[in-house]
């Protein structure tokens, strides 16, 4: 079998290369608790899309650090008790997408959440007041700020923010919640089952954001990694710093905060994959105690996963 990365008996035992940092869960504790202190402020408006079967609407919630933050929500139309609800998180740069690739959720009697990440493609507000490179990446964005300022920490506790909102609707089974995404939706679905422990069925494609190191070993920092190597060619040409960037970046180091989860986990793997390395994803595989299956696509690089969408539907529909 062609192989990009180590063996698959090996990737079925590595747990990362990159450092976690000592005061990581206090540093997550910090983080949940600036959550905890920041009301949501939910605004739900009639959006201009609607459907037969469901109720569509433009929501914003107030992140951390005062960020207004969308997502497309969508609920089955004369729903008579509360529903089953799956959260969506898209792939890096992009948006929550079109309404009408939701409503097979809807049909399904779900109702949906699909969130714009900050300062992406999509609606919500990103803040800024950062030190250093804007030009390209959100990873790196707040590196020279210290690692409280960091762009993807306010991001991943958005997600536990929109898990929040859901489950506080009325409207929402709070026990039957899941998420689902690909590449970085697909970290940010383990990062949000991770930071709210309620979320029950966690499918993940392909995650990014794992193993930051392996990544730059590998000579991978390209593509969707590649402002790691923008950042040290502007900001430390001599890598005087390397030793502390790794670090920094360890405390948004998926393959952690997986450590947390308590819901069950599905995930995609594809072992061709040169943007986001099987390792980095058994990485993040690795490190889950809680229960888990994968799918393995041997010949499959960061692409569509034959199938694969619909093991996820049965998956979470169990829900």
């Amino acid at each position: 079998m062609p192989a990009l990365d180590m063996p698959l008996e090996q990737l079925k035992q590595y747990k990362g290369r990159s450092p976690k940092p000592d005061d990581f869960d206090a540093y997550w504790s910090r983080a949940l608790a600036e959550l905890d202190a920041t009301a949501p402020e939910i605004e739900l408006t009639p959006s201009a899309f609607q459907a037969p079967n469901a109720e569509c609407y433009d929501l914003t919630f107030t992140g951390v650090r005062g960020a207004r933050v969308y997502a497309k929500h969508l609920r089955p139309k004369g729903a008579t008790g509360p529903t089953p609800a799956v959260l969506i998180f898209h792939g890096y740069s992009g948006s929550s997408g079109d309404w009408a690739d939701k409503l097979n959720w809807v049909n399904l009697g779900f109702s949906v959440f699909a969130m714009d990440c900050r300062g992406q493609g999509g609606k919500s507000e990103d803040v800024g007041g950062v030190k250093g490179n804007t030009l390209r990446g959100l990873f790196i964005r707040g590196l020279d700020s210290g690692p409280d300022h960091l762009t993807m920490r306010h991001v991943f506790l958005d997600t536990a923010q929109l898990a929040r909102a859901a489950m506080a609707m009325p409207e929402i089974d709070a026990d039957r919640v899941g998420a689902t995404g690909g590449s970085q939706g697909g970290a940010l679905a383990l990062v949000c089952a991770a930071l709210e422990p309620r979320v029950k069925r966690c499918v993940s494609i392909f995650p990014f954001l794992s193993d930051y190191k392996r990544v730059w070993e590998m000579d991978l920092a390209k593509d969707a990694y590649e402002e790691l190597r923008t950042y040290f060619r502007l900001f430390d040409p001599r890598h005087e710093r390397e030793a502390e960037v790794f670090n920094t970046l360890g405390y948004i180091d998926v393959q952690y905060l997986a450590e947390r989860i308590q819901g069950e986990v599905l995930m995609g793997i594809s072992l061709m994959d040169n943007i986001c390395p099987p390792s980095t994803q058994f990485a993040a595989y690795n490190r889950i105690s809680a229960p888990k299956s994968h799918i393995i696509y041997p010949d499959f690089g960061h692409e569509g996963l034959p199938g694969f969408n619909d093991d996820a539907y049965l998956f979470l529909s169990k829900l």
